[in-house]
């Protein structure tokens, strides 16, 4: 019965004019286990349903974007991204609007779409561990992450702003629910910073994408690193010795979005609305534990409670964790960013 709509579907859109059999689209994301999860799950099962071609390339996010809107030379139909740099291209002017009329998010949770990015799945930052290094006794707060007596041992930590400033907050005692109010300033940025600047002794490695803090793991180059839940999911049953917890993580979501200028504009938008289904999400956690956006992916049946219980957005593992601040990111990172990459050039 699995994906049996296909050819309604196909039928529909062709019938409405929405989409021309033939029709090649290009969708750019970030390589490595978690585009090949979004291939096997959303793009070539929703390419079947619609007669849509899709071209599949991997790229560096929203500097890339920008490149090409500035050069009106748009290539990309549709690009992955993260929610916060999607808020703030959009805000560039570097995006599509996306039509809502078009793209169902009535079973959306709250807050995983916006003007110009629809969310595709919810994601955690966690810490992570080698456990032969340390067993099943790896870390379990961010100020165990950070202290290096009672955990000696390599780290590897993110090269960029996103997700690297919270961490170190929380290891310095502020509290999870205050966190973003006292990143509200540039002293608090400050404080953050010079809590990095501690372990920065012990950091072996500032990693620069899911797919190299995988591979960190999984050849054992650290003890430990940041990283996205999925990725270490998909490394460990690879072969790497992680672990990792979601205590104290950092709740977030990868989204979609279509570049300004986007050649197949319409064909996006209709594509973005199939891949937005329950019957296609649903599929995601079977190739990267990553969860849906769409509640209804949850009551199709092919997410089990035990699958369910292993993803970021379910009920008991989303209260562990800090949800990101796109209001934050919006109005502070510009500024965070350069004061990390000042810190990182020290």
């Amino acid at each position: 019965m699995r994906k049996t709509f296909s050819l309604t579907v196909a039928a529909t859109l062709l019938a409405s004019g929405a989409v021309a059999q033939g029709t090649e689209i290009t969708i750019a994301s970030w390589g490595g286990s978690y585009q090949d999860a979004q291939s096997k799950a959303l793009f070539e099962p929703a390419s079947a349903a619609t007669g849509v071609t899709v071209k599949q390339e991997t790229y560096g996010g929203m500097a890339d974007v920008r490149l090409q809107v500035s050069t009106g030379q748009v290539t990309f139909d549709i690009v992955a991204s993260g929610s916060g740099s999607a808020a703030r291209a959009g805000a560039e002017g570097l995006l599509e609007p996306l039509d809502y009329n078009v793209i169902d998010v009535s079973n959306f949770y709250p807050n995983l779409y916006s003007e110009y990015c629809v969310g595709g799945d919810v994601f955690s930052t966690v810490y992570a561990w080698n456990t032969d290094t340390y067993g099943e006794n790896g870390p379990q707060s961010w100020a165990d992450f950070f202290d290096a007596e009672k955990f000696p041992g390599s780290r590897a930590y993110r090269g960029s702003v996103a997700g690297a400033l919270e961490p170190a907050l929380m290891a310095d005692g502020v509290p999870m629910d205050q966190v973003y109010e006292v990143l509200s300033s540039e002293e608090g940025i400050e404080r953050a910073l010079n809590k990095i600047r501690e372990l920065r002794p012990n950091i072996s490695v500032f990693w620069s994408s899911g797919a190299q803090h995988a591979q960190l793991m999984k050849d054992g180059e650290v003890d430990m690193t940041t990283g996205w839940n999925g990725r270490f999911d998909t490394a460990a049953a690879d072969g790497a010795k992680v672990d990792y917890s979601f205590n104290q993580a950092l709740l977030d979501y990868d989204c979609f979005a279509i570049p300004k200028g986007a050649p197949n504009k319409d064909a996006a938008m209709q594509f973005l609305a199939e891949i937005s289904k329950p019957e296609y999400q649903d599929d995601l956690p079977k190739y990267i534990t990553y969860g849906p956006t769409n509640k209804s992916a949850y009551d199709t049946g092919e997410i089990s409670a035990e699958v369910a219980a292993g993803l970021p957005s379910s009920p008991e593992n989303a209260a562990m964790q800090l949800p990101i601040s796109l209001e934050w990111y919006a109005k502070w990172e510009t500024v965070a960013a350069e004061m990390y990459q000042e810190m990182l050039t020290e």
